[in-house]
């Protein structure tokens, strides 16, 4: 007990010391309000960093999409638009008139059936006629014509005469002529890329954007319309969603880019083709100082008013749902065929031709619904854009949302502390709502999409940090009182240290030490060969017998990194021979190793070899870390090139690597220099050495050995590579087994084909860790 009261006094001292230099725990110099506030900011920039799209916090986004859904769900009108039919291919048409496609012949018929008889608007597909349509027989025929009855007169009248009825898909183009008719087509993005069919011109050439940071849809390849179809019709939008991370469909890019140009969708294409084909322009944001922020609108120049189309980073527009599917009127394409439909319901509106048959597969999901027709999809946004009730996010609300999660974050961060827990309850529930309450009114009466989702997430998270700091955090520093001194004084020292306190400092300082790494090879393989339990036990198996060897070469183990042990030799307390307590470690710790294997075999386990570096050098130790954490620990290039070490020891076949300075300070080893080598993160070289025991009970033959590679060595350097090789020859013949010899013979025999310079100095240099 007496001994001790030294050691404890010192401690208590140095505590002290350490409270007024702040190099102890945080809880030793804070107080409860200044931590909250630390990690109170440390949440606000985290949802700070994540609004300003500096990272993905995906929790956030999937919950943004969420709101997003049911602000949409609770504010759309539920009314049915009487001004856009959806003709509908649905289960009666195909019934009816047969699988689709259909053959154009009957497409020509219904359009004469749309524009003539029922007087509508204009028609947009939201299909492609990719194929050319050869049902009529039409080939056949010509190839009677051109064999059995090429000289048949009248089937050749009759032929020529037919033909032109024959002819479906020029058939359909000329119904199509001078009519309000606009095609869809779709976009993709293959590996392999796949181009078909005929693009209409782009509203926009290539290089209208140049220089302009626009993030685009960009696309490589597209399945378009027949030539003549494509030529025929007024006008031509692709029918690509935007399908967010969930599945679901809440946005349509109104322009895409291909080719270096820029082509509108569909709904755009049949808005402009309604009212005359109005210049499409597209609207900048800027700056008052002039800097340009991006594009946030296409606006349409019509006569009694110009049509704006908010315009989101990707040049996406959100779809204005006005409910679930049934919205627009549904007529049944084959009810139009008959003329089963009364003309009114017809007569000058906007008619788009979709399908609702499932085994068609334009099927969507949306905020609204799970499964909804795509086509309706398109018919929402041509009502938006002449509603001109379209939702926009401006480029300007990623600067608001950080302005704003700023504002309520810091106000929160120092106020919740100072707040009783009622308080603390009803400023949360007040800022939450005023969050909410804003983000409605402007959905409702500005049509501007608010994200919230950052600002809720952080408001409920900044309110439960403050409420539960108490439990979680107070106990926690109980527990690091109590476990203190364990922290600071490595146990396996403890006694030493209490007999000479005076040689004891926790402080940081520069000492001349050596330090260990050792390392399992193959550790990956390993794991993953085993049960987590059965590992486990394997880790706990392995790193207890090899850190009793360490302890008892007056070692202190730093920490364990998985299957790696970083220990040092000569702090807390001096050690004159740190180096040579670490060679006999190491030592010790391969023939420990080597005693495991049929322990470990008859567990059923891999055999496990692991490599050790060795360094010697000054470095600086002590008490390092934050405020939060403190380790006792050592850092340092020397540190840093014991790690190297380690790591070549798979490319030299070897145990065990040594750097120059451990080789110099314990001199009583018989060495095997390895190489000169240049590590990566160091410019100068530096010798490596294999140790192969105490150098008084090495045998004659050992001896000998070191001293023919060696030999070998200096024909190397010199660049003798028929000596080099002959010496080499004779060592791998004697010792088949040493996988250093054949490393270098291999080595000697690139350089015989490869020569290096005349200049060359014998380094190898090592390009990784």
């Amino acid at each position: 007990m007496a001994e001790s009261l030294p050691l404890l006094c010192r401690i208590c001292i140095e505590a002290a010391a350490w409270r007024r230099k702040q190099v102890f725990p945080l809880f030793f110099a804070v107080k409860k309000r200044a931590i909250l506030i630390v990690l109170g900011l440390l949440i606000v920039l985290v949802f700070v960093g994540n609004a300003a799209r500096f990272y993905r916090l995906d929790f956030v986004a999937q919950l943004s999409s969420l709101i997003y859904d049911y602000r949409m769900r609770l504010t759309m009108p539920r009314t049915l638009d009487h001004r856009i039919v959806i003709l509908d291919i649905d289960e009666k048409s195909l019934k009816e008139e047969g699988r689709w496609p259909w053959g154009r012949d009957r497409l020509a018929l219904l359009m004469d059936e749309l524009f003539d008889k029922y007087g509508i608007a204009e028609v947009g597909f939201d299909v492609v006629f990719a194929e050319r349509d050869d049902s009529s027989g039409l080939k056949e025929l010509e190839k009677l014509g051109q064999n059995q009855l090429k000289n048949d007169a009248t089937f050749q009248s009759v032929l020529s005469r037919v033909k032109p009825q024959l002819e479906y898909d020029e058939l359909f183009a000329d119904k199509i002529r001078n009519r309000k008719v606009v095609l869809g087509y779709y976009l993709n993005n293959q590996k392999n890329i796949n181009v078909s069919g005929s693009l209409p011109e782009p509203v926009f050439p290539a290089g209208t954007f140049n220089g302009y940071p626009i993030e685009f849809t960009t696309w490589n390849g597209y399945g378009g319309n027949l030539h003549e179809l494509q030529q025929a019709a007024a006008d031509a939008g692709h029918f690509n969603p935007m399908v967010d991370s969930d599945g679901r469909v809440r946005r349509v890019p109104m322009l895409a880019e291909y080719a270096g140009a820029y082509y509108e969708s569909l709904s755009l294409a049949m808005v402009r083709t309604l009212l005359g084909y109005p210049k499409l322009v597209p609207g900048f944001a800027s700056l008052k100082s002039g800097g340009y922020t991006g594009l946030e609108w296409l606006e349409l120049e019509v006569t009694g008013g110009n049509l704006k189309i908010p315009v989101d980073r990707d040049v996406a527009t959100f779809v204005p749902y006005r409910g679930k599917q049934g919205s627009f009127r549904y007529i049944s394409a084959t009810d139009v065929l008959h003329g089963r439909v009364d003309i009114s319901q017809l007569k000058d509106k906007i008619v788009l031709v979709g399908t609702t048959a499932p085994g068609l597969m334009d099927m969507r999901s949306t905020p609204v619904d799970e499964v909804y027709p795509g086509v309706e999809v398109h018919a929402n946004l041509i009502a938006g854009i002449l509603d001109q009730n379209l939702k926009q996010r401006p480029a300007y609300m990623l600067g608001a949302e950080v302005i704003w999660l700023l504002l309520i974050g810091i106000a929160l961060n120092f106020l919740l502390p100072l707040f009783s827990p009622a308080k603390a309850i009803l400023t949360s529930v007040l800022v939450l709502g005023t969050t909410v309450a804003l983000s409605l009114l402007m959905w409702t009466y500005a049509d501007i999409v608010m994200p919230v989702a950052n600002s809720i997430v952080m408001i409920v998270l900044l309110f439960a940090l403050n409420m539960s700091y108490g439990y979680f955090v107070e106990s926690r520093i109980k527990r690091q009182i109590t476990g203190l001194f364990g922290q600071y004084v490595p146990g396996e020292l403890v006694e030493e240290m209490a007999k000479h306190p005076e040689s004891v400092s926790m402080e940081g300082e520069s000492r001349e030490m050596t330090i260990l790494f050792s390392d399992v090879r193959g550790f990956t393989t390993i794991a993953e060969s085993l049960e987590p339990k059965e590992l486990a036990l394997l880790m706990h198996d392995f790193l207890t017998p090899l850190s009793r060897v360490v302890y008892k070469h007056h070692g202190t183990i730093d920490k364990y990194m998985g299957d790696c042990i970083m220990a040092f030799w000569g702090a807390p307390l001096h050690d004159p021979d740190h180096a040579r307590n670490a060679m006999l470690a190491a030592i010790e710790m391969q023939m420990t190793l080597q005693s495991l294997q049929p322990f470990f075999k008859g567990r059923g386990w891999p055999e496990i070899r692991a490599g050790i570096g060795i360094n010697t050098g000054r470095v600086s130790v002590g008490n390092m870390g934050s405020e939060l954490r403190v380790a006792y620990t050592v850092m340092g290039d020397e540190v840093n090139l014991a790690s190297r070490l380690e790591g070549l020891t798979k490319q030299y076949g070897v145990d065990l690597i040594v750097g120059e300075n451990t080789r110099n300070t314990a001199t009583d080893f018989i060495y095997r220099e390895l190489d000169h080598v240049r590590v990566k993160g160091k410019d100068k070289p530096v010798a490596i050495y294999e140790p192969l025991g105490l150098a008084g009970e090495a045998s004659k033959e050992l001896h000998d050995e070191v001293r023919w590679f060696h030999d070998a060595r200096r024909y190397y350097r010199k660049q003798d590579w028929e000596q080099a090789e002959l010496q080499l020859m004779n060592l791998q013949r004697m010792f088949p087994a040493i996988e250093l010899y054949r490393m270098y013979a291999e080595r000697v025999a690139f350089y015989r084909k490869n020569p290096p310079s005349a200049d060359w100095d014998g380094v190898f240099v090592f390009e990784t860790k």
